[in-house]
């Protein structure tokens, strides 16, 4: 039975577009705006990147932290980030659902609890960064058995024969972090040589829906056209922090910024 996330992908293609995925931090700026945002963007998103704010993201830039200290300093909690799922998917023409966060959170919560937990709530997908492969593939089993998509991924340093590895050990995404760096740097490669390595994974297996993230904002995602997927996460933090700063409707920015980033991909 394909998943709700392999089914969006395959509406994406037949509109002969990449999916737009988007990431916010839950609880940012607050449990309530939080949820409002995700289902003011939900019409114009094809899947939701949703993190679970840690007081440590070692793999995010600055955006990304300022939104995870704005939902700890809220008191933002776990089952928190739970709550906010449950009352999205509760409106009509919901998106999927990938829950994004480090390993450390889910272990201190028990593997098996977190995941009933997704399952209950009703999320599609959990991306662990932390948690790389073959390290994950005990956790990845774990999410197939409660009908999770585990998101496998790749950098360009991952060479080809792990790659295959990867890819074959993945379910139906997979998430091409396009440069080294922390996320919302500034595209230190250019698109071209994106696409060339992300091609080369694509050969693998081309069934696979792979995305690209880190570097995707508003001026670059016409020319990642070609992709599967497109992750867009630091811009829209920052858009959050701008109106934040502004004394400004996070909502209302955010609606803008994703409705703008659909319309070059369209």
């Amino acid at each position: 039975m394909r998943s709700k996330i392999g089914l969006a992908f395959d509406r994406c293609k037949k509109e002969n577009r990449p999916a737009l995925l988007t990431y916010t931090v839950a609880g940012d700026s607050s449990k309530k705006k939080s949820l409002e945002i995700l289902k003011s963007i939900s019409k114009y998103v094809d899947i939701l990147e949703i993190g679970f704010p840690h007081n440590a993201p070692t793999a995010d830039g600055p955006q990304i932290q300022n939104s995870s200290y704005r939902a700890l300093k809220n008191g933002l909690k776990l089952n928190d980030v739970f709550q906010i799922v449950r009352d999205y998917k509760r409106i009509k023409d919901s998106k999927p659902c990938i829950l994004m966060g480090y390993y450390q959170m889910v272990y201190r919560y028990g593997e098996k609890k977190f995941l009933n937990k997704c399952k209950k709530v009703g999320v599609n997908g959990l991306i662990i960064v932390d948690l790389p492969f073959p390290d994950n593939k005990n956790f990845a089993n774990l999410c197939k058995k409660n009908s999770i998509t585990f998101v496998q991924l790749l950098s360009p340093t991952t060479s080809l024969k792990r790659a295959k590895k990867i890819v074959a050990n993945s379910h139906e995404m997979i998430y091409y972090i396009s440069m080294l760096s922390t996320t919302g740097g500034k595209l230190k490669v250019s698109p071209k040589k994106i696409l060339t390595n992300y091609f080369k994974i694509k050969k693998i297996d081309n069934k696979k829906n792979a995305v690209i993230g880190f570097g995707i904002t508003n001026k670059s995602i016409n020319s990642f056209k070609k992709a599967d997927g497109l992750v867009v996460g630091s811009a829209l933090c920052k858009g959050i922090s701008d109106s934040l700063k502004k004394r400004q409707n996070p909502v209302t920015k955010l609606n803008y910024m994703v409705k703008n980033l659909k319309s070059k991909i369209v």
